[in-house]
């Protein structure tokens, strides 16, 4: 563990007390260390006095589902101490009543929910409380012997709880266990198989504490998970970084999303830890037992899929859901047997999820499963909780409420769309558009403007040149390790030379433009086919074409040859690949004069030649509307949609009406 406290930074951060600012600040600590916390986990909390030299009778807890690495100030709802340390009398309440007692009393409307572990955090008699689910502790934790391990680990430093049940069952058990022993040398407390808490008078001290506390963890883990480490032989033949072959990895995907009931991404992780892990039978077997702590099984399920059986996977996860479902306090809904963790000696780790950040959670999480498992073997073997208690956080009375109130996802959610020309223009705004209803986009250009299209985790941007077959197979292993797949291909890169009559035609401008257009088009076509074929509702492709398909005008011939020859390729994709279940059509834009291709000062030129205003010569058209790259990039994702579900080898106009056309 590094420690990253700077006094002048702990000075500087801003919150409307100074103990708020630097729970801020150690939260944020904590949060940047993925060996103490991952996607969402941990939490921590101060109390305060409502008046200048009162009693402390205010708590301020992490809020519900945020991220400590980028917390701030108004995540950290305040609650009545006193109110809190009243539910601690009871000898039961149930969970959802637990919450419904947090937010009475919460004093500011509209702060978020506070954490399930807020009435532990209320319990623990000092101003600053951390809790980590950290990796080194786990390790210690998850063995035959993990009680023993923490007591050789700490001595008399810390106390030692036993598993029970986050929310108001560990906040009652700790109500019974700590009195008495919270004397003046117990810097910390660990919850076997879930975690550790640290505290103190100030937020330095109880994150020092932390970082103190989880070295030692990682000192008598390090030198046997070195030792594990080396007597691992890696994988012979197993992939890396980009030679999995696509279409395995679409297919494994198709799999999962046929057992889901709905598209699911996945995404890929083969680093030479990974590679060294899968080749030891041992360790996968004990992937088996379940996660490293019952927390992250909302994001992993209770074990991963070793191999590609996603079917086999779902009916064994029926079997687990119908052994413990009676056990629950309430009654529970099955969740989708789909799993969130694929371990596949050929493909690597393989994060599953219904949107980008959810199989990036399980990933990540994952990847540091494997190095606890590994060093817990070193220490005499892996063991997980049971798995009882795994399911009782999975179905979690909480879990499940969440379930209810979620509204329903967006139409694309779960799907991969790759757009070539992406960086500007009516590309980039096909790829807002796509990522706007859900999906995940792919963005290709050879601008590296690229890059900032979108936000991440939902969006990779990718420099590539549409013209050069190496870098868009390149670009497609890219998108596949990202996403699993592909499920639409809007294909917007395109060039419009100089004006030329065709008798002074350049060979070299008219080469140039069909390389572009045409030649692109056909390579993309062909390298996208396999993955669109596997997608796991359907494939769909658009081209954006043009206006001069129909009503060519005089100079562009290069360009009007090129965009009715790529509309051909459409068409006969449109014959050769409904086979498939991919439809692929054609819109043709014209007027839209926000991309680069049109200037002030060419706008008023051109509306000066019709003796109009730039206005009205933007609305030029039968319904005097103006056609704009967002019409555009909206129109390509309805026509992705279900409501086209039955429309292939369409061309449509998005030009307002046009006269020559018509």
């Amino acid at each position: 563990m590094k420690d990253r406290w700077d006094d002048a930074e702990a000075s500087g951060a801003a919150a409307p007390s100074r103990p708020l600012a630097e729970l801020v600040y150690a939260s944020r600590l904590l949060g940047a260390d993925p060996g103490l916390v991952l996607m969402g986990g941990g939490n921590s909390s101060v109390k305060v006095a409502s008046a200048a030299g009162g009693p402390l009778d205010v708590l301020h807890v992490k809020g519900s589902g945020h991220d400590l690495a980028g917390i701030g100030a108004e995540a950290f709802p305040p609650l009545r101490l006193d109110r809190l340390l009243a539910l601690l009398e009871r000898d039961q309440l149930a969970d959802s009543q637990m919450m419904h007692e947090l937010r009475c009393a919460c004093l500011l409307p509209g702060s978020p929910d506070p954490s399930v572990e807020t009435l532990l955090h209320a319990l623990l008699p000092h101003p600053f409380v951390l809790h980590s689910h950290a990796d080194a502790v786990l390790t210690l934790t998850n063995t035959p012997d993990g009680a023993a391990r923490v007591a050789e680990a700490y001595g008399d430093r810390v106390v030692t709880v036993p598993y029970v049940m986050p929310g108001f069952d560990l906040a009652r058990c700790c109500a019974d266990l700590l009195p008495g022993r919270l004397h003046p040398g117990i810097e910390g407390v660990i919850l076997l198989n879930h975690g550790i808490f640290t505290f103190a008078d100030d937020a330095r001290t109880a994150y020092r504490r932390m970082i103190e506390l989880v070295t030692m963890a990682e000192a008598r883990a390090g030198d046997a998970g070195d030792a594990g480490d080396a007597a691992g032989q890696p994988v012979t033949g197993a992939a890396g970084p980009g030679g999995a072959a696509l279409r395995e990895i679409a297919a494994l995907r198709r799999q999962v999303s046929q057992a889901a009931g709905v598209p699911m991404l996945l995404t890929r992780r083969h680093d030479e830890a990974i590679r060294s892990f899968l080749g030891q039978p041992a360790l996968l077997a004990a992937t088996q037992q379940g996660p490293a702590t019952p927390d992250h099984v909302i994001r992993t399920k209770q074990r991963p899929l070793l191999g590609r059986d996603a079917q086999a996977y779902a009916a064994e996860y029926r079997g687990y859901f119908e052994r413990h479902q009676a056990a629950g306090r309430t009654p529970v809904t099955m969740l989708d047997p789909a799993p969130r963790v694929i371990l596949d000696p050929a493909l690597g780790l393989l994060g599953a999820g219904r949107r980008a950040r959810d199989a990036d959670a399980a990933a990540e999480i994952y990847q540091h499963t494997i190095e606890i498992i590994t060093r817990a073997g070193a220490l005499g073997g892996y063991q997980a909780l049971p798995e009882a208690d795994i399911f009782a956080v999975e179905y979690w009375e909480l879990e499940q409420a969440k379930l209810k109130k979620s509204g329903p996802a967006a139409e694309f959610t779960g799907e991969v769309a790759l757009v070539t020309g992406a960086a500007s223009g009516i590309g980039r705004a096909c790829a807002l558009a796509l990522a706007g209803r859900g999906a995940s986009v792919v963005g290709i250009d050879i601008s590296s403007g690229v890059d900032a299209v979108a936000a991440p985790p939902g969006y990779l941007g990718i420099r590539a040149d549409v013209t050069d077959p190496d870098q868009i197979r390149a670009a497609l292993e890219q998108a596949v390790d990202r996403f699993g797949g592909l499920d639409m291909l809007v294909a917007a890169a395109g060039v419009f030379g100089a004006s030329a009559p065709l008798i002074a035609q350049d060979a070299a401008a008219w080469r140039a433009t069909m390389t572009v257009n045409v030649d692109a088009l056909a390579g993309l076509l062909a390298a996208a086919h396999p993955l669109l074929a596997l997608a796991p509702r359907y494939g769909r492709v658009v081209l954006i074409g043009s206006r001069n398909v129909t009503a060519p005008g005089p100079g562009a011939a290069a360009y009007s040859a090129s965009k009715a020859a790529a509309t051909q390729l459409a068409r006969v994709a449109a014959l050769e690949w409904a086979a498939d279940g991919i439809r692929v059509n054609v819109v043709h834009p014209d007027a839209v004069f926000d991309t680069g291709l049109w200037t002030e000062q060419l706008l008023a030129d051109r509306a000066a030649r019709y003796g109009l205003s730039v206005e009205e010569y933007k609305r030029r058209n039968l319904l005097r509307t103006e056609v704009t790259s967002a019409t555009v990039g909206q129109a390509v994702a309805s026509l992705c949609s279900a409501a086209f579900a039955s429309t292939t080898g369409a061309q449509i106009p998005i030009d307002g009406g046009s006269e020559r056309t018509l």
